[in-house]
């Protein structure tokens, strides 16, 4: 009886997901949930719409690989950073100079691993360096855009950047704390970001279908290319994006940054999730556990900020994570409709992936996203 219960209520989740796709919110959507619960594993499943609307229609599948945007800063950066600081490569409290000597000017030779970890750094928090590459590409004659050159321009614009707060004084969430981050886990062990993730994270824990793809490899044959979800057609690129990543500035710096470029499939993301609820749980050690807890612990940095190390937190009213996550849940949302939430005390993951910005009427709403989330742990609790 019980697991009709849960069958039944877990059918509103197709429902709600098919209603979004009639609206044009996006054109399909793949969740995964699990929750542990007196010793049974629940499971739940929804495939809906399509991957790729243009310029074919695709239909959405469960393997489907998407476009991550921002997890990356979770399932990529912040773990390097915590195998490094396991084995005491870096410290949190470790100044960003130490790693990156041109970064200490300005103001700046106080910035610390954990400010920026915490969105508290003082940087700004997004800059277009695309159109200003754009410009210079125009201007030259030449490309620039994707290669190193660009990388390294982009790098030491945010270098000679001033800070806009003092350090840990305000939490600003933005994209240039990762980049950085990105650019210490190259120069801490000397090994770039998508090679140390796939050499320490991803090949470890059996994602098999995650990775970076670098600008170099996103004109991949046509075989390859059709199981991604296509994102947006970008007007300054002037095409379609279809297994190419759609962050600008992850772009223009040729697909592999530590903020966005990360691309995966959901059953690759549960893995992940499950990962970090077994080490929690200590029903194993795919992660290193002291550092996990800490990674995943409010910082309140400043005082009150919901951010932990890198990930998010549910926060008091509207979260993305729902009504039904508990206060030890870490999370995080991607902008091309991608998220991952993980509850540490319900033993639950819920990973969301949509191509919401893919030829739709109108953007999507980003309470879709808690809508979801309520409704599986809803059902996981009847």
């Amino acid at each position: 009886m019980r697991h009709a219960v849960i069958r039944r209520k877990l059918g509103k989740v197709d429902r709600v997901l098919d209603k979004a796709i009639d609206a044009a919110e996006m054109p399909g959507a793949v969740v995964l949930a699990t929750q542990r619960r007196e010793g049974e594993l629940l499971e739940h499943a929804s495939v809906r719409g399509l991957a790729v609307v243009r310029p074919e229609r695709i239909p959405m599948a469960r393997e489907t690989i998407f476009d991550l945007a921002s997890l990356t800063k979770v399932v990529a950066t912040s773990t390097a950073l915590m195998w490094l600081c396991h084995e005491g490569q870096v410290g949190l409290d470790d100044p960003v100079a130490k790693f990156i000597p041109a970064f200490g000017e300005r103001g700046k030779e106080g910035v610390t691993l954990r400010h920026l970890l915490t969105h508290s750094s003082g940087l700004k928090p997004w800059r277009a360096f695309h159109e200003d590459l754009l410009a210079r590409e125009k201007k030259k004659g030449v490309q620039i855009v994707g290669t190193p050159e660009a990388r390294e321009w982009v790098l030491s614009s945010i270098h000679r950047s001033a800070l806009v707060h003092e350090p840990g004084t305000a939490a600003v969430y933005g994209d240039l704390d990762m980049i950085v981050l990105g650019e210490v886990i190259g120069a801490a062990p000397h090994q770039s970001l998508d090679a140390f993730c796939n050499e320490r994270i991803f090949g470890p824990l059996g994602l098999k279908h995650t990775g970076f793809v670098p600008l170099a490899q996103a004109e991949a044959p046509e075989a390859v290319r059709r199981g991604f979800a296509a994102t947006e057609n970008c007007p300054w690129r002037g095409r379609i994006l279809w297994g190419e990543v759609h962050d600008p500035n992850a772009s223009v710096m040729g697909g592999v940054a530590g903020h966005a470029g990360l691309f995966s499939s959901a059953d690759d993301l549960l893995r992940f999730g499950h990962a970090i609820l077994d080490t929690w749980h200590e029903r194993g050690d795919p992660l290193p556990r002291e550092t996990l807890r800490s990674f995943l612990t409010r910082q309140n940095l400043p005082e009150n900020s919901d951010w932990a190390l890198g990930w998010d937190t549910p926060t008091t009213g509207a979260s993305s994570a729902g009504q039904h996550f508990s206060a030890h849940s870490v999370g995080h949302l991607g902008f091309t409709g991608t998220s991952l939430w993980i509850d540490l005390e319900a033993d639950a993951v819920v990973v969301m992936l949509t191509n919401r910005v893919h030829l739709v009427s109108k953007k999507s709403r980003f309470t879709l996203r808690a809508e979801i989330h309520d409704l599986v742990r809803d059902a996981f609790a009847a």
